[in-house]
C-alpha cells in the first residue's frame, strides 16, 4: 500500500499570518502637532469716542457685527457690493470648484459601496491540434463520433459584482477627507467674498477721495483766479505790479496741471472698480460727499474667540488641518491587507442557440482575495510621510491664520483711533489757515499785505485739505480692514 501524503493549509496560513503581523509591527514612526493657542480675552487696542452720538467707544461684545450693509450705511455702496457679489468671474471660478469637490464627496462615498455591472462579451478562438486543448478536442469528436465546432465560440450575458470590504475604514476616512476639503473650499470662497467686499469698498472710497481733491483744486483755482482778478484791478490804480499776476498764473496752471492727472486716476480707479464689479469700463454713479460727511459708527468688534467663528479663512484653515489629520489615517490604511470579495452569475454557451438553455447554460463564480504588502513598501511608506508633514504643516498654518486675524483686528483699532485723533487735527488746522487767507486777502487788497502771502496761505490751504481728504480716506480705509479683519463680507 501506497503512503500518501496529505497536503495541509495550516503552514500556508501560519505563514500568511506572520508577513501580515510582520508588516503590520513595521509601520513607520511618524509626528503629528496639536495647534498651540493662547488667544486673549480682548484685543489689546487703545481706542477713543469715535462715535459722538452714541458716546462710547468701540465695543468689545461677545459677537461682531458684521453686516455690511449696516456697518457702512452707503447705499451707493450696497449697490456696488451686491452688483460684484453677483458678477465677478473669479467668484464664478470658485463656485465651480466647489462643485467639483461636492462631485469628489460624491465618488469617494462610491467607493466603498459594492458595484455591480452587466454586460455581454463574444468572443471565438481555434486552438492549434498539438496542444492540450488540441488534444482534448480530438478526443471529444472521437468519442461524441461528431466534429466538434472548430473555431470555438463563447458568449456570456450576465452579472458582476465587487465589493473590497472597508476593515480598516480607510475608504470612508477618504470620503470624509474630501467632505471636509468640500466644506475647506466653500469657506475659501466665504474668504474671497470677504475681500471682494473690502476691496469693493475700498475703491470706492479712494475714488471718492479723488473727487474730493479735483473739487478741492477746482475751489483753489476758482480763488487764485479771482486773486488776479483783484491784482489786476490794483494795478490800475498803480498799487501793484506784474510780478504778482506772474506769479500767481503760474500757480493756477500748476494746479491745473495736478488737476488732468487726478483726472487719470479716477479713470483708472472707475476701471479698476468695473473690474471687480465684473463689467467692462463705465461711469461709476456716486456721491462724492459721503466721504466727509459719513460719520464713523462705533463698530462691534466682539473678543478675539469669535474670530474663530467670523473669520472663513480661520474656518478654511481648521477644516484643512481635519482633512490632515484624517488623512494620516488613510495613509496607514495601505500598510494593512486589503479583502475584496468578487461574484458573476449569468449564462454562457458556445452557441447562441444554447445561450437561454437553464440551467445547463447557467454559469456563477465566487471569490475572495486578500492582499498585504510585504516588501518594497517606499510608496506607501512615502505617502505616509508625506501625511504627517502636511498634517504639521496645516497645524501651523492655523496657527498663523489665527495670530494673523487678532494682529489684524488690533492694528485696526488702533488705526482708527489715531486716524481720528489726526483728522480732528486736521479740522483745527484748516480752520486756521482759512483764516489766515481771509487775513492775507484783506491787507493786501488794502495794500498792507503782500501778496507771496496770499500765495503762500492758498497753497497751504490747499495742502492742508488734500491731507484731510487722504485721511478721511484713510478712515474709512481702515474701517473696511477692520470689517474684512473680523470676517465680515461672506454672509451677504
Amino acid at each position: 500500500m501506497t503512503n500518501k501524503k496529505r497536503f495541509t493549509y495550516k503552514p500556508l496560513w501560519l505563514a500568511l499570518s506572520s508577513a501580515l503581523l510582520v508588516q503590520a509591527c513595521a509601520i513607520p514612526t511618524i509626528e503629528t502637532r496639536n495647534p498651540k493657542l493662547d488667544l486673549p480675552e480682548q484685543f489689546n487696542a487703545k481706542v477713543s469716542q469715535m462715535d459722538t452720538q452714541a458716546g462710547q467707544g468701540i465695543n468689545q461684545s461677545t459677537q461682531a457685527n458684521i453686516q455690511w450693509r449696516e456697518w457702512f450705511n452707503d447705499p451707493t455702496l450696497s449697490a456696488l457690493v451686491e452688483t460684484a457679489v453677483k458678477n465677478n468671474q473669479e467668484v464664478s471660478i470658485l463656485i465651480q470648484r466647489i462643485n467639483m469637490a461636492s462631485n469628489e464627496v460624491y465618488a469617494r462615498e462610491g467607493e466603498y459601496l459594492p458595484r455591480l455591472s452587466a454586460g455581454g462579451a463574444a468572443e471565438t478562438e481555434k486552438v492549434g491540434e498539438y496542444t492540450r486543448e488540441g488534444a482534448v478536442e480530438e478526443q471529444l469528436n472521437i468519442k461524441e463520433d461528431k466534429e466538434f465546432p472548430d473555431p470555438l465560440a463563447n458568449l456570456k450575458l450576465g452579472l458582476n459584482a465587487s465589493w473590497e470590504i472597508d476593515v480598516w475604514h480607510k475608504l470612508r476616512d477618504a470620503s470624509k477627507v474630501a467632505s471636509l476639503e468640500y466644506l475647506a473650499s466653500v469657506e475659501s470662497k466665504n474668504f474671497f467674498v470677504t475681500q471682494l467686499v473690502s476691496e469693493v469698498a475700498r475703491t470706492y472710497y479712494e475714488l471718492l477721495a479723488l473727487d474730493n481733491k479735483l473739487e478741492n483744486l477746482d475751489s483753489t483755482i476758482s480763488l487764485q483766479r479771482n486773486v488776479i482778478h483783484t491784482i489786476n484791478a490794483l494795478k490800475e490804480y498803480g498799487r501793484a505790479s506784474s510780478l504778482p499776476v506772474a506769479r500767481f498764473n503760474a500757480e493756477v496752471k500748476k494746479n491745473e496741471s495736478e488737476r488732468y492727472l487726478i483726472e487719470q486716476e479716477i479713470l483708472e480707479k472707475e476701471n479698476t472698480l468695473n473690474l471687480l464689479l465684473g463689467r467692462t469700463p463705465q461711469p461709476i454713479q456716486r456721491d462724492s460727499n459721503v466721504l466727509l460727511s459719513a460719520e464713523l459708527k462705533s463698530p462691534q468688534v466682539g473678543v478675539p474667540s469669535a474670530l474663530l467663528d467670523n473669520r472663513p479663512d480661520i474656518k478654511q484653515a481648521a477644516l484643512t488641518l481635519q482633512a490632515a489629520e484624517l488623512n494620516i489615517d488613510v495613509a496607514k490604511a495601505n500598510f494593512y491587507p486589503s479583502f475584496e470579495l468578487k461574484a458573476g452569475v449569468g449564462l454562457s454557451a458556445f452557441d447562441s442557440r444554447y445561450l437561454f438553455n437553464v440551467p445547463e447554460s447557467l454559469a456563477y463564480s465566487l471569490s475572495g482575495d486578500v492582499f498585504a504588502p510585504l516588501i518594497n513598501r517606499r510608496a506607501i511608506e512615502a505617502v505616509y510621510q508625506n501625511a504627517s508633514a502636511e498634517q504639521i504643516e496645516a497645524a501651523y498654518e492655523y496657527e498663523l491664520t489665527v495670530l494673523t486675524a487678532v494682529a489684524e483686528v488690533t492694528n485696526s483699532l488702533s488705526k482708527l483711533d489715531n486716524l481720528e485723533k489726526s483728522a480732528e487735527a486736521r479740522r483745527h488746522q484748516i480752520a486756521s489757515l482759512e483764516q489766515s487767507i481771509d487775513i492775507a486777502n484783506r491787507l493786501f487788497s488794502s495794500a498792507h499785505g503782500e501778496y507771496l502771502e496770499v500765495l503762500l496761505a492758498q497753497r497751504e490751504a490747499l495742502e492742508a485739505r488734500s491731507e484731510f481728504i487722504e485721511t478721511r480716506q484713510q478712515q474709512m480705509a481702515a474701517l473696511v480692514d477692520l470689517y474684512q479683519a473680523l470676517g465680515g463680507g461672506w454672509q451677504s
